[in-house]
């Protein structure tokens, strides 16, 4: 299984590195000339073969036969007997359609996690596709007590075959848009990864990477006189009224599913109040596993906010920290603070195109890679990346370039200057609707994570994972979470920088 994820198929059906399983793909226009050597493309073809789909047997599936969420349940395995922190918890989810019709294949992306709302712990579910409409669920018990169960339904699998549809085909479905300053004069054309209809456009690849970025040239102005970057909106439209039916709310996006009564398991039909369905009462005798995901400290944040960090570390009791204003954006920076009397200087900044934030000088815009190579290094450096909620609506191919410009940067860092500590925030999981899902899907997201952590592995890098943390927490999803969930990513990034045994 990819670590992390907790998802695999039966029959341990996944793929590694060392396959090369070859995926036929239409080639997306902003990398039809990317010249890859063949272990990258193999690479690529690997990582791509990995994230494939289970897909329903039909092209098109009619709405009544799709998976409803308040016609399937869930049981526990074997609920009989007693249960000891560190035994294993299995659980089966029957899924069926709109007809209460058993579902014969896979595809659900579901999401599962165990907690106790008193204890404030929290852990997430490994989860089993048969292939089949079953579904088990495997939870590590963790602490002593009464543990709940919960199952959801975040897309089925006939949703997931339109999200993909959409990543494929409408990649322009987040548009961005630059600024363009000559004296008075202005203009403000589109930009994207690649721009189609043939019209004359200005090539603002980077010279070092590679990384493709172009805009429509303006009509008067030259592309030189281009002053800043912005997102410009997202399309509408995009879904037909047959797939539309897949997004409604009471259809999909995170939808609970109920447990049926056995054992220690707590009858919970569909009550409309009811948050936490089937409650489990474990007899779990033992004291908490070490490092166990309970209390306030396994949690996370969204996309990091560094004004946040800022002052949750002063909070911390970094009293000395002081921010230095760098007259920047608020949402977007960069920013900088400093402690003179502990020798910390803290720096922030957003990664380049496509980032989706309000205005940004296009004098500002730097890629992390490039930004890796311009740092010295050492024991007394510190560095942290998040990159992954701007890549979604895009094939999965230009995140994968992204994430190997960085990769090699970073090789290159610890080869010149081993001791440098680098840590990688995974994605999280975020609040969905039927119109926040097409273009930042959970689905999306875990994806991108999955590609993410197994291009990373085997490299000296630490993980914050916050997919996990934000999943497990019993805080509403939310891309941005509360401060508490931040405090607590922030724990975490701190026990690889100041860890116990220093």
């Amino acid at each position: 299984p990819i670590s992390g994820s907790n998802w695999i198929t039966e029959n341990n059906v996944h793929h590694s590195l060392s396959q090369t399983t070859k995926t036929t793909r239409k080639p997306y226009c902003g990398y039809k000339q990317q010249t890859l050597s063949k272990r990258e493309q193999a690479e690529q073809e690997s990582l791509l073969a990995a994230i494939q789909w289970p897909k329903p047997p039909d092209g098109k599936i009619a709405f009544a036969q799709s998976t409803d969420p308040a016609r399937s349940d869930f049981e526990i395995v074997k609920p009989s007997g007693f249960f000891r922190v560190g035994d294993q918890l299995e659980v089966l989810v029957r899924m069926n359609d709109f007809q209460g019709k058993p579902k014969q294949y896979g595809g659900d992306y579901l999401q599962a996690r165990i907690h106790s709302p008193l204890l404030k712990a929290g852990a997430t579910g490994r989860i089993v596709d048969c292939h089949n409409g079953l579904y088990k669920v495997f939870f590590t018990l963790l602490w002593p007590g009464e543990v709940k169960v919960s199952v959801s339904l975040v897309h089925p699998s006939e949703a997931i075959q339109v999200l993909l549809r959409l990543r494929e085909e409408r990649p322009d479905r987040v548009y961005f848009k630059s600024s363009f300053k000559s004296g008075r004069y202005s203009e403000t054309t589109e930009c994207n990864v690649c721009l189609p209809g043939g019209l004359p456009v200005c090539n603002f690849t980077d010279l070092y990477t590679g990384e493709p970025w172009f805009c429509y040239k303006p009509r008067k102005l030259s592309c030189a006189s281009r002053i800043s970057h912005a997102k410009g909106g997202y399309q509408k439209g995009l879904l037909t009224q047959e797939e539309s039916l897949f997004f409604q709310r009471y259809a999909c996006c995170w939808m609970y599913i109920y447990s049926v009564s056995t054992g220690f398991c707590t009858l919970n039909r569909r009550p409309a109040e009811q948050s936490c369905p089937g409650v489990v009462q474990l007899l779990l005798r033992g004291p908490p596993i070490p490092g166990s995901k309970r209390g306030r400290g396994w949690i996370a944040e969204g996309d990091f906010n560094l004004l946040c960090c800022l002052s949750l570390m002063l909070a911390l009791g970094f009293s000395d920290l002081v921010e230095f204003n760098l007259g920047s954006p608020k949402n977007v920076g960069p920013f900088m603070s400093v402690d003179l009397k502990h020798n910390i200087l803290l720096k922030f900044r957003c990664h380049g195109p496509p980032i989706r934030f309000s205005t940004v000088f296009s004098s500002e815009l730097r890629y992390i890679a490039n930004e890796l190579n311009g740092i010295v290094g050492g024991r007394n450096t510190v560095i942290a990346i998040t990159i992954w909620s701007h890549f979604s609506t895009f094939p999965v191919e230009v995140y994968i370039r992204r994430l190997r410009n960085i990769r090699r940067s970073i090789i290159q860092l610890l080869d010149r200057s081993p001791k440098t500590l680098i840590i990688i925030r995974t994605a999280n999981v975020q609040e969905l609707g039927p119109e926040v899902s097409l273009f930042n899907s959970d689905w999306y997201s875990f994806q991108l994570d999955s590609v993410m952590r197994k291009m990373f592995s085997g490299i000296a890098v630490h993980f914050v994972d916050a997919w996990e943390m934000s999943l497990a927490h019993y805080l509403p999803h939310n891309l941005h979470p509360k401060e508490v969930i931040v405090k607590n990513q922030i724990d975490a990034f701190l026990s690889y920088v100041c860890p116990l045994q220093t």
